[in-house]
């Protein structure tokens, strides 16, 4: 199925662009949710006319986006964590408790933005990528240690 994109969606596309995708990631993700207008002949002549309004705003999007990663850039959080034998945490530190830590800082991110594949389950110093954008990704550095 092929739709026009309205907004950046990473390994797709930018706003604009017409792509071919499955039906149902279409039709339960990308068309719900507004991201993306099914590529019918009416469709590709609005999104002609929107095209260089989108571009404007996807590029603003972008500025905004790498101004906020300037800021997370600087942030480092720690945790401190009650400790087995080996070094292993009692528990784990979650994308939750990353973001709930970046809002007691005034940084307001959600859970799904931190790129944290699983949970840190060890001591150590870890950089966590947060997804702003679809091309803006900032680092913010994580220490783990003893309690």
């Amino acid at each position: 199925m092929e739709v026009i994109l309205r907004e950046a969606v990473e390994k797709l596309g930018h706003p604009g662009d017409v792509v071919k995708v499955s039906p149902g990631f279409a039709r339960n993700y990308l068309l719900p949710r507004g991201i993306a207008y099914e590529a019918t002949p009416g469709n590709l002549k609005r999104i002609a006319q929107e095209k260089g309004r989108l571009e404007a705003a996807e590029t603003a999007r972008r500025v905004a986006a790498e101004e906020v990663a300037a800021k997370f850039e600087a942030v480092s959080l720690t945790f401190s964590a009650r400790v087995g034998e080996d070094g292993k945490l009692f528990g784990s530190v979650t994308s939750g408790d990353i973001a709930a830590q970046l809002e007691l800082q005034g940084l307001h991110v959600e859970k799904r933005m931190i790129d944290l594949h699983e949970p840190i389950r060890a001591l150590g110093v870890y950089k966590v990528p947060i997804k702003l954008h679809a091309d803006v990704k900032a680092e913010i550095k994580v220490w783990v240690i003893k309690a």
